[in-house]
């Protein structure tokens, strides 16, 4: 990723990207849908499959300005995402937020919403570069340490990239917004449940031979993740 997030092109402010509730806490600094996108593991693909909306839930890698996709050829979700356009979320819960007063109970979040024309890619080195960098962004360093996909595996492989132009990122942090009849009549606990996602200990395959120790770039997964990188 050698591009500054200055350097590329903005969010685009469309209809559809425009936040029509809680605006104040939208995003339009680029960096902070890069900072969405690139802590998440997991992506929600919209698409509309035989005249219904699905919603897909699917891994993911972005590089600059195009997020990749990759499923069997076989796949008529993937297949779905190529009749129009798709959205696209990512999401991070990042505490539970207890109010005074039901109606105030809510979430610390950040998520990216993204809208695009997926476009199927052909050219055998952008294939490639795209399953590294969907690789990657689940297991860093992995790609390096297995065997790379075969032709009977890539020709069963589709892979699809998503321009991030169109996107919106909305963030809520901090305490409860209670009603100050409700601050003041005292006697309910309010305040921030923290969430955070870590990885547990490495367990080996049932198959695993004797003697192959546990990679550095596994160890050092879970050691980024707790440390918050």
């Amino acid at each position: 990723m050698s591009e500054t997030a200055s350097a590329r092109t903005p969010l685009s402010p469309t209809p559809r990207s425009s936040l029509t509730r809680s605006k104040e806490r939208g995003r339009t600094d680029r960096a902070e849908l890069d900072a969405v996108l690139d802590a998440g593991l997991i992506c929600h693909l919209g698409v509309i499959l035989k005249g219904s909306p699905v919603v897909i839930p699917t891994i993911y890698g972005r590089d600059g300005d195009t997020l990749y996709l990759h499923g069997s050829t076989g796949s008529g979700n993937m297949r779905a995402a190529m009749t129009g356009d798709v959205s696209l979320t990512v999401t991070h819960v990042d505490g539970i937020v207890y109010a005074r007063s039901a109606m105030h109970f809510s979430m610390n979040y950040r998520s990216a919403v993204i809208h695009a024309q997926p476009v199927e890619l052909t050219d055998p080195d952008e294939r490639i570069h795209a399953l590294h960098v969907i690789v990657e962004q689940a297991a860093p360093g992995a790609w390096d340490a297995v065997r790379s996909p075969n032709e009977k595996e890539m020709a069963a492989t589709m892979v699809l990239a998503l321009d991030l132009t169109e996107a919106s990122v909305k963030v809520r942090t901090g305490g409860p917004r209670d009603e100050q009849a409700d601050i003041d009549t005292g006697g309910v606990w309010a305040g921030v449940l923290p969430l955070r996602q870590v990885f547990d200990a490495p367990i080996p395959a049932a198959d695993l031979e004797a003697g192959v120790e546990i990679p550095a770039h596994v160890l050092d997964r879970r050691t980024d993740a707790e440390a918050g990188v």
